[in-house]
């Protein structure tokens, strides 16, 4: 494993918004500035995450394949293994073949060490819906609008890890990660009205009332819990002055990045990057100075 961060990304060169299957998607809105401006949105996250001390893989860019952006959704990762992702809309199964080739490759040089497949016929977008908390020693696994419920088990026997199942309310927050972050000290940044009744009083019982960090409806539609967390830093599309201010409260700090293109296809921060050395034990790390 690497001793510094390490992160997958995608040339954001064939990304658009060209069709709808989440809420945010406008294909009509879209146009070539945005397109001008992803690509200095990507650039910037990437320089973001370089600048914390992490490494960045980047492959290429698919035509015809606009989501290819969001990695996250292509594979759970844990200590190594690699659980490939089976995508619920046509617009994305074309990733499939593309992800598992970049596994493969990433195998071949050891930043990964076994690819795994789904049970024929089941539905699991990736770590988009199955985040690792490693304060807590469990997965935190969505399901609902793109995941099947049965995955959690799933998950639970390919990575050998306690799980947390949690049902998504709304198609608006149709992955987790777009509605829910642990982060480094505990704390869960988390939107409410992204879950279902129960799953609400499954995060309240997880999390103690101090740890717990809830998004307004303003800061969830910026899409700002979709953010990656490394150590005390945390990386996320322009948040409201009120979510840095519950940040700051708790000490963390904020690297901010213009991610409007892709918030229009429904990702941000965390969508646009997969963690590939995500480990269930603590490991020492090469960070920026705080």
């Amino acid at each position: 494993m690497h001793p510094r961060p390490h992160f997958l990304m995608t040339d954001p060169s064939a990304f658009d918004v060209s069709y709808r299957i989440n809420p945010w998607m406008d294909p009509g809105a879209w146009t070539a500035e945005h397109g001008v401006a992803a690509a200095a949105g990507s650039a910037a996250l990437r320089r973001a995450l370089v600048g914390l001390g992490a490494a960045v893989e980047t492959i290429e860019a698919v035509r015809g394949l606009p989501d290819l952006v969001f990695p996250a959704n292509a594979a759970v990762v844990l200590d190594g293994r690699v659980l490939l992702a089976r995508f619920r809309y046509p617009e994305r199964q074309g990733e499939e073949a593309m992800f598992r080739a970049v596994f493969t490759r990433l195998k071949a040089r050891g930043l990964v060490e076994e690819i795994v497949d789904l049970p024929e016929g089941m539905l699991q977008e990736g770590a988009g819906d199955a985040i690792w908390d490693i304060g807590r020693g469990h997965f935190w696994v969505g399901f609902g609008p793109r995941s099947d419920r049965a995955s959690v088990g799933v998950i639970r026997r390919t990575f050998d890890k306690p799980v947390v199942g949690l049902q998504l309310a709304s198609d608006r927050f149709y992955h987790l990660d777009t509605c829910f972050c642990p982060l480094s000290g505990g704390q869960v940044l988390y939107y409410p009205a992204g879950f279902t009744a129960e799953a609400l009083a499954t995060i309240h019982a997880q999390v103690a009332p101090a740890d717990r960090i809830e998004a307004s409806e303003e800061e969830a539609a910026a899409l700002c819990v979709n953010a990656v967390n490394l150590d005390r830093h945390v990386v996320m599309a322009r948040p409201p002055e009120s979510l840095r201010g519950k940040l700051a409260a708790h000490g963390y700090r904020l690297t901010e990045v213009d991610l409007a293109p892709f918030i229009r296809s429904g990702g941000a921060a965390y969508c646009m990057t997969l963690r590939l050395d995500r480990a269930s034990a603590p490991q020492a790390s090469i960070l920026a100075a705080e």
